[in-house]
């Protein structure tokens, strides 16, 4: 995420509990119930991003995670059609002599 990322988010944050503050009064409550009910809302959806990002973190679905997965799949595809036929037939019975001898 770049500085500027985060810092709309930010401000886009900010001025969301803003509105919630000046549409929570013209709703009728009191600015005092306002205020609370608008942090109420701010802190339902900073622990409802919290446990998003838990959840992607646990299920390693984060995006580092999901490059590095892609980046060493791609490399290891490189090498294999870098190889020549015979290295390939000879990796192979490499393969089906170990599981032969696993069972």
């Amino acid at each position: 995420m770049r500085r500027i990322d985060a810092i709309g988010i930010g401000l886009g944050v900010f001025i969301a509990g803003g509105l919630a503050y000046v549409i929570l009064q013209l709703v009728g409550l009191d600015t005092q119930k306002a205020g609370i009910w608008s942090q109420v809302l701010l802190v339902s959806g900073l622990i409802g991003w919290l446990a998003t990002y838990f959840f992607r973190a646990v299920g390693q679905k984060m995006t580092y995670h999901q490059q590095r997965e892609q980046y060493e799949q791609d490399f290891l595809q490189k090498r294999l059609d870098e190889l020549t036929p015979e290295e390939l037939a000879r990796i192979q019975a490499e393969i089906e002599q170990e599981e032969q001898s696993q069972v």
